[in-house]
């Protein structure tokens, strides 16, 4: 059965020792929809055994990133549940429960192969060609073999005590059976010589305590659910319905999707969910995004609400199992998509963080700014990112005296000459003076008329109007950033670009 009317449980497992990238919220995206969808649970548990890669910094990326996308978990570290701890490191006491269950049973036992022995094993394998992997050498030790053995002091490791016969076969609610021999699964390692449990054997526990009824996990741990079956086997459990998710590669199509920054075809793209974050991404673009990476809402429709797709969200072997590229274009579309459809109140507070970052203004301030909210509809059209907003409005944010200009040619509109684009300027702030209403429909048609006047096409006739005052060759458009900023501090510019432009003019003379 690949649905289901019973409320699931379903986990996102994730270890701390890296940031969290795109393929780890997918990931917990599709867990989390999973489980809104049938009435059910999403558990966050930390995965922490690898103490020795653990990175400090990491839990509190992957709580951030998930909690940035909307994925609320409903037991988890820091909101508690009745399956706790959800911290691997903190259930250390439960593993050695279990493991004493299977050692006493006969499915487990202590391995004293020191770790030279081993390597001089992978090396003999390797010379003649056989499998690498652990040779059972300590399976069938005697009782005064291991008595030595600990006698010496040696260090030891309880391996699992895999079946040597039969096949072990796994049902996958994607790809179907998955078949393989049973004595192919080594003999892993279940707890290691420090104590601590590994991956495999602590999150088999912790599936069946915790109630797991589906596990969505990456493609990579679809080589290893022959050896989960055959733990909840030895203990006598039920195995929870499982579903590998596909793969998803880089924007090339050639490779695995890169856990960093990496460069195709000359272009950077982001991994990570807080770069994603950092560079103005929105969340819900980036659940509509990561929803159809590997699934697929509806064909006609890119964007939609997230209650469609936990609606939609039933049925696990929908998920197509090939590898899926990833369309950072799309991304970016999306994005500039819920960027238009924003309210301009509400895209005001989305950009401070970005400007006041870029800018080194206080938040506070820039939330209270009236000019900043004048210029939000004039970039609104214009960004697809919040970090882009920064080059469209800190004109606006400097006074006159700093609006520098480099470059006499860049005021001079297409087919103008210097001395017309010095009568423009000086007819425009006489027009401006003389306005009784400083409005844009007002200035607007002064312009146009005066435009029409000097028998200049009306883009050529405006450009010395827009670098003087705003620096810049690309900006908002001219008559509402002029409102924005006000009749005096345009008058102000419009004077500091013709003292400009007369400079040159002087110094030839």
């Amino acid at each position: 059965m690949t649905t289901t009317t019973q409320p699931a449980r379903v986990r996102f497992a994730p270890s701390p020792t890296g940031y969290l990238h795109l393929g780890g919220l997918r990931t917990a995206l599709f867990n989390w929809l999973y489980a809104r969808n049938t009435g059910g649970q999403f558990i966050l548990r930390i995965e922490d055994t690898d103490q020795t890669r653990y990175n400090p910094e990491s839990l509190d990326d992957l709580m951030h990133g998930l909690r940035w996308l909307g994925l609320e978990w409903d037991e988890g570290p820091d909101v508690g549940g009745p399956y706790g701890p959800y911290v691997q490191s903190e259930r250390k006491a439960i593993y050695h429960d279990y493991i004493q269950r299977l050692l006493d049973s006969g499915h487990a036992y202590h391995c004293y192969v020191s770790e030279s022995e081993l390597e001089t094993m992978r090396e003999a394998q390797r010379a003649s060609g056989q499998q690498l992997g652990y040779d059972r050498r300590h399976r069938w030790l005697s009782a005064a073999e291991r008595a030595a053995f600990v006698a010496e002091g040696r260090p030891s490791v309880i391996r699992f005590a895999a079946p040597l016969e039969g096949i072990t076969r796994v049902h996958d609610m994607i790809r179907g059976d998955v078949e393989v021999p049973s004595d192919s699964v080594l003999d892993p390692v279940l707890i290691k010589s420090d104590g601590m449990p590994t991956y495999h054997f602590a999150n088999v526990i912790d599936d069946h305590l915790m109630a797991i009824t589906h596990i969505l996990r990456a493609d990579e741990w679809l080589s290893s659910a022959p050896l989960h079956k055959q733990l909840y086997d030895a203990f006598g459990w039920e195995m929870p319905k499982l579903a590998h998710l596909p793969v998803i590669l880089d924007p090339s199509g050639k490779g695995k999707m890169s856990k960093r920054k990496k460069i195709v075809d000359g272009k950077e793209y982001l991994a990570l969910v807080h770069e994603f974050i950092d560079a103005g991404y929105l969340a819900d673009a980036m659940f509509n995004f990561l929803t159809n990476i590997g699934w697929n809402f509806d064909p006609e429709h890119e964007v939609f609400e997230r209650e469609e797709v936990i609606e939609r969200f039933s049925n696990i072997a929908a998920i197509n199992p090939k590898p899926a590229t990833l369309p950072y274009e799309k991304l970016e579309w999306l994005n500039g998509v819920y960027i238009r459809n924003m309210a301009t109140a509400e895209l005001h507070q989305r950009l401070v963080p970005f400007l006041a970052r870029d800018l080194g203004i206080d938040e506070d301030e820039l939330e209270r700014n009236e000019t900043l909210s004048e210029l939000m509809p004039l970039i609104q059209e214009r960004i697809k990112l919040l970090s882009e907003a920064t080059p469209y409005v800190d004109w606006a944010f400097k006074p006159a005296s700093e609006i520098t200009y480099d470059d006499p040619a860049a005021f001079i509109g297409r087919k103008m000459s210097l001395d017309e684009t010095l009568a423009v300027l000086a007819a425009g702030i006489a027009l401006i003076e003389q306005l009784d209403a400083f409005t844009i429909q007002k200035l607007e048609v002064a312009f146009r008329a005066q435009s029409e006047a000097m028998a200049i096409k009306v883009g050529p006739f405006l450009t010395p109007f827009r670098v003087a005052i705003t620096g810049k060759t690309v900006a908002p458009p001219l008559f509402e950033s002029m409102v924005a900023i006000g009749r005096a501090e345009t008058l102000a510019r419009l004077g500091n670009g013709l003292a400009f432009l007369r400079q040159p003019v002087t110094e030839s003379a």
